[in-house]
Order: C-alpha cells, then structure tokens, then sequence
C-alpha cells in the first residue's frame, strides 16, 4: 500500500535544491554544503528519493586520478514535478521547459 504523505522539510529544502539545476548531475557534498543537510541525513534521503524514482543516481569517475569514484544525483521528471508542487505558491522554482 503506497502511503501518500507530504514531504519533509527536508526533503523539501533537497527538492528545491536540486530542481535549481535539475538537468546538472550533482554530488552528495555539494548538495550538503547547499542545504546544510548533514551526511546522516542526506543520504539516506536521496536512496529513498531514488527508490522512490524521484531521483536518479549513477557513479562518476574520478576527475584527479587516485580519487575514488563518486556518486552524482539529479531529479527525474517526477522528482521536478513534486518540486514543483510542493513549493507551488511559495515562487521558489523558476519555470522552465519540458521536464528532460
């Protein structure tokens, strides 16, 4: 049974983080450093955003070799359309195109 729930501020505040520049793939520490979110926090909520299909997820290699590969983030279509709904008043999300 699929609960129907309003989104936490925190993920809220990730949504409207990551819809600023949906289309760009962003990592963990920078989303971090964003919304103040800590590691505990964040990351278990974009691997449920994921499982969710509200965000995708796949490793980037290393830009300094000897660097281990990351983890890189962007929202999907239903991830921006729940940005978009959640903030719907608030004039927080630009308006942009199509979703990609």
């Amino acid at each position: 049974m699929v609960r129907n729930r309003r989104p936490s501020k925190q993920m809220c505040l990730l949504l409207e983080a990551m819809s600023a520049q949906r289309q760009q793939w962003r990592h963990g520490y920078d989303l971090m450093k964003e919304t103040g979110l800590l590691s505990g926090t964040l990351y278990p909520l974009l691997m449920r955003m994921t499982e969710q299909g509200l965000v995708e997820a796949e490793w980037h290699e290393p830009v300094q070799p000897g660097r281990p590969p990351r983890h890189a983030y962007r929202l999907t279509a239903a991830g921006f359309a729940l940005a978009l709904e959640t903030t719907h008043g608030r004039g927080a999300l630009p308006s942009t195109g199509a979703f990609a």
